[in-house]
C-alpha cells in the first residue's frame, strides 16, 4: 500500500492525491507571486505528511512555528547558536529522525544564508547510518539557490549554492528530499529547480516566470496565460508523485497557523480635523526627544543538550516501522569526551583576556569567520601554555566583540554599564553596537561607516546601512537622519547622543 496524502480537489471535486514515498525520490518545486498561497500548499503537504516522514523547515520568515504544538516539530532559533552549534544540532537532527523547524527571522539577510547553508550541509555530510529518509523543505529559495550574484559575498553565494545543489541533486541517496518553494522561478538557479521532477505552480504575473513555469508542465506557450488567471489557493500540478498531465488543484484547509489577515477596508476614525491635527502635532518635540525605551529581553536560548530531548521525543513520534533507524547510540556520540577533567590551569583569566585583545589589534582581524578565529585563539592559546578552562566559542565571539568595539578607554564605571546594556544584544550586532554606545558615552561623533565595517566585519557600505536598520528594528539604537545628510545615533539607556 502506497504512503498518499490528499494535497486538494480538481475542478470536479475529485481528491488530488500525493505520493510521499515518490515524492522522496523524485522531489518537489513549488512557485507563486507573494499572495498565491504558496506557504498555504506547503503547509497542507507538511500537516498531512507529519506521521509519515521526518520533516526539516528552513523557515526564513518564522512562518511555520506554529507547525510546533500540534505536530511536535522543534523550533530552532537559527540565531540563537553558533555556527559549530548549528551543525551539531544538524548531525543530532539526522541521528535521532526529529522534525524541525530551523526558524532564520532573527537574523539579517546574509547570516540567514549562511546559518541555512552551514545546517543543510550538515545534514548533507551526516554518517552513512543515519540516511533516514526525510522531507527539506526550504520556503524562500530563490534567497538560498540565486541565479545570479546579489549584495552578498561571494563566499556566502558559493556556500549556499553548494549547499542547495547538493541538497536537491545529490540528496536522494542520503534519504534527503527537497522541497525548494520560490517567489520568482527567474530568480531561482537553474540547476536546483531544474533536479525537480514534480512541480506546483501557481499564480504568477511576469512573462519569464510564465513562460519558465509552462516550460516545466509541458505546456505550450500560447497557454502560458493560464498560469496568470489562477486564483489563491489554486496550482497547476504535475509529477510522478501527483499527476502525468497538467492538473488543476485547490489547496485543502490546514491545522495549524494564524487565521487569514483580512484585506478589505475598514472605517476610518471619525475624528474631526481639528482634533487629528492636534493628536499628529501636540507636542510633538518633547515626544521625539524621549529616549526610545528597550525592549524586553528575549528568553535565554535552550542549549543544544536540551534540544537532545526533544529531538529524541519528536523522533519517536514518527510512523515509521519500528525498528527502522532507531538511531541507538547516537546519542552518546554527542556526548564524547562529557566529564573528561580538566587539566590543571596554566594561566589566569587576564592572561586568556590579553591574548584575545591582541587578536582584537590585528589588521583585518574582524574580517575572518567566527570559526577561523578562534580555532588561532585556541592555537595562542597552547603555545602560551594557557591550558585551564578556556571559554567556548559563543564567549569567544562575545569577548573579542568587546576589546575589538575599545571599551578599554573608558572608565570602569561607564564600561560595566555598557556591558549591561548589552547582555542580550545578540552576538553578531554586538560589537559595532558597542562601538556606537562607547561614541555616545564619551559624546563623540557617531563612528564613521568605515569603522562599523572594522568592526562589524564587512567591506560593504550597503550592509552597514541595512545593519543600523537592523538595530533599529531590535530597539538597540534611534537613527536619525536630518534632511541635510547629517546623521545622529541615540543608544538607550545611553545619555548623550553620537552624531556626525
Amino acid at each position: 500500500m502506497k504512503a498518499t496524502i490528499t494535497i486538494g480537489h480538481d475542478a470536479g471535486g475529485a481528491p488530488v492525491d500525493f505520493d510521499v514515498e515518490e515524492l522522496l525520490a523524485t522531489r518537489l518545486l513549488v512557485q507563486g507571486n507573494s499572495g498565491s498561497g504558496k506557504s498555504h500548499l506547503l503547509r497542507r503537504l507538511l500537516e498531512e505528511s507529519a506521521q509519515m516522514v521526518q520533516q526539516v523547515v528552513i523557515d526564513p520568515e518564522g512562518d511555520f512555528v506554529s507547525l510546533a504544538e500540534p505536530f511536535g516539530h522543534v523550533v530552532i532559533d537559527g540565531a540563537a547558536y553558533s555556527p559549530a552549534e548549528i551543525e551539531a544540532l544538524a548531525r543530532r537532527i539526522r541521528a535521532h529522525r526529529a522534525s524541525v523547524v530551523l526558524a532564520l527571522e532573527g537574523l539579517e539577510v546574509e547570516q540567514q544564508i549562511r546559518c541555512a547553508a552551514q545546517f543543510l550541509t550538515a545534514l548533507f555530510d551526516a554518517p552513512r547510518e543515519h540516511w533516514y529518509p526525510a522531507l527539506v523543505v526550504v520556503d524562500e529559495a530563490q534567497m538560498f539557490a540565486p541565479s545570479v550574484a546579489g549584495e552578498i559575498a561571494e563566499d556566502t553565494r558559493r556556500m549556499t549554492l553548494g549547499a542547495m545543489t547538493n541538497l536537491m541533486c545529490r540528496g536522494r541517496k542520503r534519504g534527503l528530499a527537497g522541497i525548494v518553494a520560490t517567489q520568482r522561478l527567474a530568480k531561482l538557479a537553474k540547476n536546483v529547480a531544474a533536479e525537480a521532477s514534480n512541480f506546483l505552480m501557481g499564480r504568477t504575473f511576469l512573462d519569464i516566470d510564465m513562460v519558465r513555469a509552462a516550460d516545466l508542465l509541458g505546456m505550450e506557450r500560447r497557454q502560458a496565460e493560464r498560469i496568470r488567471e489562477l486564483e489563491r489557493g489554486h496550482f497547476l500540478a504535475l509529477g510522478p508523485a501527483i499527476s502525468r498531465r497538467p492538473l488543476a488543484v485547490k489547496i485543502g484547509p490546514v491545522k495549524s497557523g494564524s487565521a487569514a489577515r483580512k484585506d478589505g477596508l475598514m472605517p476610518l476614525p471619525d475624528a474631526a480635523p481639528e482634533e487629528m491635527e492636534s493628536l499628529l502635532l501636540g507636542d510633538l518635540a518633547s515626544e521625539a526627544a524621549k529616549p526610545v525605551p528597550a525592549p524586553p529581553p528575549p528568553p535565554p536560548a535552550p542549549a543544544p543538550e536540551q534540544l537532545v530531548e526533544a529531538m529524541a521525543a519528536a523522533g519517536q513520534q514518527g510512523a515509521s516501522p519500528a525498528g527502522e533507524g532507531s538511531g541507538e547510540g547516537a546519542g552518546t556520540r554527542g556526548g564524547e569526551g562529557d566529564g573528561a577533567p580538566a587539566p590543571d590551569a596554566g594561566g589566569t583569566s587576564e592572561d586568556i583576556e590579553g591574548v584575545i585583545a591582541a587578536m582584537a589589534r590585528e589588521d583585518g582581524a574582524t574580517f575572518q569567520s567566527a570559526s577561523a578565529l578562534y580555532q588561532g585563539f585556541l592555537l595562542r592559546c597552547r603555545k602560551l601554555r594557557l591550558v585551564g578552562p578556556l571559554p567556548d566559542m559563543t564567549a569567544f565571539r562575545r569577548r573579542f566583540a568587546i576589546a575589538s568595539a575599545g571599551l578599554d578607554r573608558l572608565d570602569e564605571e561607564m564600561r560595566a554599564r555598557i556591558l549591561g546594556l548589552a547582555q542580550n544584544v545578540p552576538d553578531d550586532v554586538l560589537a559595532p553596537y558597542l562601538a556606537i554606545a562607547a561614541a555616545a558615552a564619551e559624546g563623540l561623533a557617531a563612528p564613521e561607516d568605515e569603522e562599523l565595517a572594522r568592526v562589524y566585519g564587512s567591506r560593504s557600505p550597503g550592509r552597514i546601512r541595512r545593519l543600523l536598520e537592523h538595530m533599529e528594528r531590535l530597539g538597540l539604537v534611534v537613527v536619525r537622519q536630518d534632511f541635510g545628510g547629517g546623521r545622529s545615533l541615540l543608544v538607550p539607556g545611553i545619555e548623550s547622543v553620537a552624531s556626525d
